[in-house]
């Protein structure tokens, strides 16, 4: 299960909306016979790409006394694919290991019902809470309709994240710059503020490393933004997505919708541009091509980190801790309204690694 998850995440920042999957085919003696995995949205599944890598290899027979390992459950009904639960049965594969149950309302236990009722041996629930948390945002996407919401930010040890006069960077090391560029080009979309996007002139792009491009999504509520902003005119302007309050009339709409990219007009919420209503509309046409977007990384300063902890819609944090002192600059967070110890974001589940000359903390607000 383990290579299944390995071989899943070759698909990251590829399939979605659809989950990571990998799939291993391995003999009574414990011998591999193919490997495969869900390249690409649109694309054949993992369980698939591994039965026809088994038959080119070792013939239709070895599949009759093989078990395939499978990180969430194999669908069971026509999509952009037909179901591979019926290839499976198909092709007499006597013994079938399932990670985790599809959540997806077409499947939810329906693959493992038929295959079970063709005489098909099924284990389920193998590394189950591992293999939700490699989907988390898969699973978060189909349970609430929203993208999942990785917030991520740098602070130095004094909690500030920036200097007294509005220096930023650089705050974290080399290593944490290059693991956010990772990070966008496995996440769906990458979100900045309007304070962000005129102090810093982000690209918000993946440079150092390999990887697709996210939607880039920007909060102007007044629009007013400059036009000359590397997210209006940039070669990546085609996926930039701008959101924009009633009435706003920005001066960039024009160039940037002639280059591909989108303008959004979003309600207000005491004021400001309202979250809730942009992330439900990103799960349902924020991706590419109008698809559904599914994962939502945040690059926010203080005034929309706090928003999104005060409104409950952080479901990822994830934080930098560099080893230097400001004394006085900009802290991390705004008030959030905390007045008694148990008020205050809770993380069900975290843990602490190092990056470099940096210290990462990575939060989740559920369990897995």
């Amino acid at each position: 299960m383990v290579r299944c998850l390995e071989l899943a995440f070759r698909g990251a920042g590829r399939v979605s909306p659809n989950p990571m999957v990998g799939a291993v085919l391995v003999d009574t003696d414990g011998q591999v016979l193919a490997e495969g995995w869900h390249d690409r949205y649109g694309g054949p599944h993992a369980e698939r790409v591994a039965i026809e890598e088994a038959l080119r290899r070792h013939g239709p027979e070895a599949l009759r006394r093989a078990t395939l390992y499978v990180n969430l459950e194999p669908c069971a009904h026509y999509g952009k694919t037909p179901p591979c639960a019926d290839f499976i049965i198909t092709h007499g594969i006597p013994r079938v290991v399932v990670g985790m149950v599809d959540p997806f309302p077409q499947v939810a236990g329906r693959g493992i019902a038929r295959l079970r009722a063709h005489g098909v041996q099924v284990e389920v629930g193998v590394l189950e809470a591992a293999c939700r948390r490699f989907n988390e945002a898969f699973v978060h996407h189909v349970e609430t309709g929203r993208p999942l919401v990785t917030l991520k930010m740098a602070q130095t040890l004094d909690g500030f994240v920036a200097t007294r006069t509005g220096q930023s960077r650089w705050i974290s090391g080399e290593r944490a710059r290059k693991l956010v560029h990772c990070w966008r080009a496995v996440l769906d979309g990458v979100l900045v503020g309007s304070g962000t996007a005129a102090a810093d002139d982000p690209a918000l792009t993946v440079r150092h490393v390999e990887g697709r491009q996210p939607v880039r999504i920007v909060l102007d509520r007044t629009g007013g933004l400059p036009p000359t902003l590397r997210l209006f005119t940039d070669e990546q302007a085609a996926r930039t997505l701008a959101i924009v309050g009633p009435g706003a009339r920005p001066a960039y709409a024009a160039l940037l919708q002639q280059a591909g990219g989108r303008v959004w007009t979003l309600p207000l919420r005491d004021g400001h541009l309202d979250l809730e209503a942009l992330l439900e509309r990103l799960g349902r046409e924020g991706g590419p091509d109008g698809r559904p977007l599914q994962s939502l990384l945040v690059e926010a300063g203080p005034r929309l980190a706090t928003a999104l902890f005060r409104q409950g819609l952080v479901d990822r944090f994830f934080l930098f801790i560099a080893p230097r002192l400001f004394g006085e600059g900009v802290p991390l967070l705004n008030d959030l309204g905390v007045r008694a110890v148990d008020e205050g974001p809770r993380f069900e589940a975290h843990r602490w690694v190092e990056v470099g000359e940096d210290l990462l903390f990575l939060g989740y607000s559920r369990a897995g």
